[in-house]
């Protein structure tokens, strides 16, 4: 864990994230007047999301976009 003070932060931002990203390291704290007040940490990966995973395990009702009698009189103002 590396911490700086927010001067070295602001003219030093792209090597930092840098840092981060590449794993040289695990986090950086930034102080304002010797107190931390934010964390540089790299972002997690997301997992890709797999096409076809819950494929037949929803069933869809045969009506499911039938139209309703009741509702559509309420939009005609009847």
């Amino acid at each position: 864990m590396k911490t700086v003070n927010m001067h070295d932060a602001k003219s030093n931002l792209s090597s930092l994230v840098r840092d981060v990203r590449e794993g040289r390291e695990r986090e950086v704290i930034i102080c304002l007047s010797g107190q931390p007040v934010a964390r540089l940490v790299p972002v997690a990966e997301t997992p890709r999301r797999q096409l076809g995973v819950d494929h037949g395990l929803i069933a869809i009702a045969p009506d499911f976009d039938a139209i309703n009698p009741e509702i559509t009189a309420l939009f005609e103002g009847a």
